[in-house]
């Protein structure tokens, strides 16, 4: 098995203004983009639909052309052997949860009256993710409360979870990950949350890129805590 480095590299770019579908259907491509900006909501900040999280989901459907950038951030790594067939088979594990995943956001909408999800007003829609996720829309979460937050949609790997799970992580793969992918258009993601983030790809993987100085030094844990009682 060879290193990543060893790998060819495509000469690929993706452009997140780009209304091209690799993926998608125009239909779908709507739908989608709706559910996400139900999850990452447009507010006071940037949501879902300004990252251009649409096109970080479409190309990663795609095929196997956009799952590794080039380290230098120039391209994306072409997979071979058993790396290609492994990563198709995911791939159509996800195509087609997807595809059935549209079908029930429709199903579920026009109980409710609309014509389909995408057209759906968004009360409706947040309607809808509540009945397909089987759980209550979050609440706001409030950094004047001292509260254990919890989400059942932690972690990193979309492998086997449920269409739901899968679309709430792949959103937010798409609002925070590095532009290259596709999402996080400007770096709104990251701006949101203020993250100092790097110029390109290239300064995090050849070490010029560092968040050291952002980290807070010199403070007890009774000044950073709303409730903090040390162990005795």
């Amino acid at each position: 098995m060879t290193s990543k480095s060893e790998w060819q590299k495509l000469d690929l770019r993706i452009d997140p203004d780009s209304e091209e579908r690799l993926f998608f259907s125009e239909h779908e491509w709507e739908t989608i983009e709706a559910a996400a900006a139900r999850i990452i909501p447009t507010d006071h900040d940037p949501g879902a639909r300004e990252a251009r999280v649409i096109v970080f989901i479409d190309r990663y459907l795609s095929g196997i052309d956009y799952i590794y950038a080039a380290a230098d951030g120039s391209g994306f790594l072409q997979l071979a052997g058993a790396e290609a067939n492994a990563a198709r088979a995911r791939n159509a594990v996800f195509q087609r949860m997807y595809r059935d995943g549209v079908v029930e956001l429709d199903r579920l909408a026009r109980q409710y009256g609309a014509d389909d999800f995408a057209r759906a007003d968004e009360e409706t829609q947040d309607s809808v993710l509540v009945e397909l996720s089987g759980a209550p829309k979050p609440v706001h979460v409030r950094l004047d409360e001292h509260a254990v937050f919890y989400s059942r949609l932690q972690g990193n790997t979309d492998q086997g979870k449920p269409f739901f799970e899968t679309l709430c992580l792949h959103v937010r793969q798409g609002f925070y990950s590095d532009p290259v992918y596709g999402g996080n258009k400007d770096r709104v993601g990251w701006k949101v949350i203020g993250f100092p983030g790097p110029e390109s790809l290239k300064d995090t993987m050849d070490g010029s890129y560092t968040t050291a100085p952002y980290f807070a030094e010199k403070w007890d844990w009774s000044d950073l805590l709303l409730h903090y009682e040390p162990l005795q």
